[in-house]
């Protein structure tokens, strides 16, 4: 019984931490798609919340497909929990490798120039890919907006954090890729500049 609730509350704490990297990427990808409007402008922050919800995607990604590995190879206490919806384990494997070509095509377009033969297969690259991965995560975040309105606050008050162990790892965890993801912009973005003015030679 005892072993039982501790497996529980891995499975629980896994949950937790992935919630609350949904929740921040919920809120950069939004000031990410506020800048899609006026991109030329806005290029500087545009770049940099790319940069900075970099780490907390990444982490994201690993806690999710974390719980499906546990799941697939037969842990108990995953198996006990349940697998997410079927179209949504559908989609998993596409969301991951989209974000995965916009975030890295991204990171590419700063690092080469914008004239060049490889800034415009990079530029093709990273539209055609936030595309797809635009269409794939509107479903996967109303297919999970629920739960994780419901888990999310569970770390950020002390009923809840008593109730499953690791809560200050989590949050440290969390604030760590913001963090990450920060010095990540501030080291990469002002390399972006030549993008303002593409188009214009």
């Amino acid at each position: 019984m005892v072993i039982r609730e501790v497996d529980d509350q891995s499975v629980e704490g896994n949950t937790r931490v992935t919630v609350n990297f949904a929740v921040i990427l919920f809120v950069l990808l939004a000031v990410e798609g506020l800048t899609i409007v006026a991109v030329r402008p806005l290029l500087t922050w545009h770049v940099a919340v790319g940069l900075v919800l970099t780490p907390p995607l990444l982490a994201k990604i690993g806690s999710t497909s974390w719980r499906i590995v546990r799941y697939y190879t037969g842990s108990t206490p995953y198996t006990r929990k349940g697998p997410p919806p079927l179209l949504l384990r559908l989609l998993g494997p596409f969301i991951v490798l989209l974000s995965v070509v916009v975030v890295a095509s991204g990171i590419a377009l700063i690092l080469v120039a914008s004239s060049s033969t490889w800034g415009q297969r990079f530029f093709f690259v990273h539209k055609a890919s936030f595309i797809l991965w635009f269409v794939a995560t509107s479903v996967h975040v109303l297919g999970h907006i629920v739960d994780t309105a419901r888990e999310a606050p569970g770390d950020w008050f002390p009923a809840g954090r008593r109730a499953v162990r690791g809560a200050p790892a989590r949050l440290w965890l969390v604030a760590s890729s913001l963090v990450l993801g920060a010095l990540l912009a501030l080291w990469l973005t002002p390399h972006a500049a030549h993008w303002v003015f593409y188009g214009d030679q």
